[in-house]
């Protein structure tokens, strides 16, 4: 007989049981970091081991010859050819393994086709088709959902650009179709800043060119399912600090922080996600996604600003929130969307209860990345941990810990190291992840103080050599690196 789970505790009590290994691929453990404690035989396979040996169910290889690392799906892919990797999948007991991963492509499907194991997403050529941002605004345009006032078109010149964008005014932003973290979008204000950017923008084959607008980003994950759209909270977004990241309009952090909204901009986003993730059923995707989006100062529109069809930066926030231990992380309906069981859920009450004010407690995350256009070998790093910033503006080490949950006053925080004695320093390298209770930006949405004394003190734990003379090899190493980002 078919077992059917019919209310949260069947939910929880089917993971706490769980006997099918669930395997998540990643370069770290950061984006599903604490998924382990909510599901019985949830393994991290990581390139870097943050907690040096001490995380119970992190299973990092060491390091063995393979082709240069261009982004996170070679990663992943270097990981499911890795012999002790391979050891380990054909060793796990029970049913056929479920693989979770942040990116993947082609050459991981036909890997885990190999191993056996199942691989619990949608299609790459389907996220690909939802994670380019063209895409993604005629879907969001199909869904009722606006974007800045825009247009997509083939740009074929400075000239051509300003002919066809008159109406969107003097100040542009634009867009190609893939990329993250600021890596790919353009403000242009003058012929000087596209020739910055030409060759990125005459090369694609199509670009949204949008108004630029006085906007604040915000994000929202969420699960779509047999139900229907599961909604996660609403979170600000720290983009382009100069504190933390070298690139414009970059993403480095989140706040989940019920009073940074008023109840209709939640209310809106809300319905706007939900939306949204009813039409991505339409065209078979399934499961997690987040949205972007960005929030007119000016006037209080809210726009669709970029879809993201995966887990993100901002899963670690929304999976270990207030309302997820009340029910149950947002991530567990991913898997069971993948898990073949039956189940029942009434969707529309759990996110009137997640949106409810009383279920969202406050905690903000920084990614904090090397800002500065040099290469430096690292000599020491801080670890791992709970650690406590002091009077002076420095920071000690309190103890080791793999969760956030155990930062318990204002003045403690979880840092994640990314960055280990022996690598690199590069612009735009990922140094670790500070997760605290409470905000990092003002209702001005600049940095607190508190913000820029914690950045500064982990950064100070951070020791460094100058690169010198590199060698072929170790040159190599670095540009492969300074290729893509780990989170």
């Amino acid at each position: 007989m078919t077992t059917v789970l019919k209310n949260l505790s069947d939910v929880r009590r089917h993971f706490y049981r769980n006997d099918r290994p669930v395997l998540f691929f990643s370069a770290t453990c950061f984006n599903l970091i604490g998924m382990d404690e909510w599901v019985r035989g949830f393994r991290f396979v990581n390139y870097i081991d943050c907690f040096d040996g001490h995380h119970p169910n992190i299973i990092a290889p060491p390091e063995t010859a393979h082709r240069p690392f261009t982004s996170i799906e070679d990663i992943n892919n270097y990981l499911l050819e890795h012999k002790d990797v391979v050891d380990y999948v054909r060793s796990v007991s029970g049913r056929k393994p479920l693989g979770v991963f942040l990116m993947f492509d082609e050459r991981t499907e036909a890997l885990c086709e190999e191993l056996g194991i199942e691989l619990c997403f949608p299609s790459a050529a389907l996220r690909r088709e939802i994670d380019d941002k063209i895409s993604a605004t005629r879907i969001a345009e199909a869904a009722g959902i606006k974007s800045v006032p825009h247009i997509l078109a083939k740009i074929d010149s400075y000239e051509q650009l300003r002919s066809i964008t008159k109406h969107l005014g003097e100040e542009l932003v634009i867009q190609t179709a893939f990329g993250d973290s600021g890596h790919t979008t353009f403000f242009i204000k003058d012929e000087a800043d596209f020739a910055k950017c030409k060759d990125d923008v005459i090369e694609a084959p199509e670009v949204k060119v949008m108004r630029r607008i006085n906007c604040r980003g915000s994000a929202q994950e969420a699960c779509v399912t047999r139900h229907g759209t599961i909604v996660g909270p609403l979170m600000t977004e720290l983009v382009g600090f100069k504190e933390l990241t070298p690139y414009r309009g970059g993403w480095c952090g989140n706040e989940v922080v019920v009073d940074s909204f008023d109840a209709d901009t939640r209310q809106r986003a809300r319905a706007m996600t939900a939306r949204f993730g009813e039409e991505l059923k339409k065209i078979g995707f399934r499961g997690y996604f987040e949205l972007d989006f960005l929030r007119d100062l000016d006037t209080n529109e809210l726009y669709l600003g970029e879809v993201n069809p995966r887990i993100t930066g901002a899963s670690a926030m929304t999976n270990l929130a207030a309302f997820a231990h009340a029910d149950a992380p947002l991530f567990l309906f991913h898997l069971l969307e993948f898990s073949g069981v039956e189940y029942e859920l009434d969707v529309e009450a759990i996110n009137d209860r997640w949106s409810d004010p009383a279920n969202i407690d406050g905690w903000s995350q920084m990614v904090i990345k090397h800002t500065t256009d040099s290469v430096e070998m690292v000599t020491a790093a801080p670890k791992s941990g709970i650690w406590q910033l002091d009077e002076n503006g420095t920071a000690h080490f309190v103890r080791e810990q793999t969760h956030r949950r155990t930062v318990e006053y204002a003045d403690r925080a979880f840092f994640l190291r990314i960055t280990r004695p022996g690598d690199w320093f590069y612009e735009g390298a990922d140094l670790g992840i500070l997760t605290l209770q409470g905000r990092l930006m003002d209702d001005e949405f600049a940095l607190e103080e508190r913000a820029k004394r914690w950045i500064n003190a982990m950064r100070a734990h951070f020791h460094t050599r100058a690169a010198g003379g590199l060698g072929p090899i170790v040159s190599a190493r670095v540009a492969e690196v300074a290729n893509f980002k780990m989170l």
